[in-house]
């Protein structure tokens, strides 16, 4: 039973440098009819250390899904998801790459490195609103999420 039938709120990283795509991802999931709760990292080592709840995010609850730019200073996308697929402690979260790259490469690099999802953001605003909005439906609403 997906947790958003059991009444507690869903919990999603969102791993993103850019303030204006955190302001609009925000914003499309604030608008969905599940309840959810957003935490932001805007790099890829203090992604990290959210997720093993490493200081100063000892009390930080593990997500139930990432979604994840490839373009992060200090630890890049590839990097993280790398690191978050061979952990056996986090593998099962499911991420969905968000990320303005349409290059093949980041696509079969993100799939080699079991990606859930890749989505190339929109540059046009409705457009990125719709897409986030359909992640949200389908990770949140109708995916069976595995347990914490």
């Amino acid at each position: 039973m997906n947790r958003t039938r059991l009444g507690s709120p869903v919990e999603i990283l969102l791993i993103e440098d850019d303030p204006g795509d955190v302001v609009l991802t925000r914003r499309a999931l604030a608008e969905s009819k599940v309840n959810n709760v957003i935490h932001v990292m805007q790099d890829g080592v203090s992604a990290l250390a959210y997720l093993r709840q490493q200081p100063p995010n000892e009390e930080a609850n593990r997500p139930d899904l990432i979604l994840l730019d490839l373009n992060l200073p200090r630890k890049g996308g590839l990097e993280v998801l790398a690191e978050v697929k061979n952990d056996p402690e986090l593998r099962q979260i499911p991420v969905v790459v968000l990320t303005t790259s349409s290059a093949d490469e980041d696509v079969i690099r993100s799939y080699d490195l079991h990606a859930n999802a890749y989505i190339q953001k929109p540059v046009d605003l409705t457009r990125f609103l719709s897409v986030v909005h359909a992640v949200d439906e389908f990770f949140v609403s109708m995916v069976r999420l595995p347990p914490r």
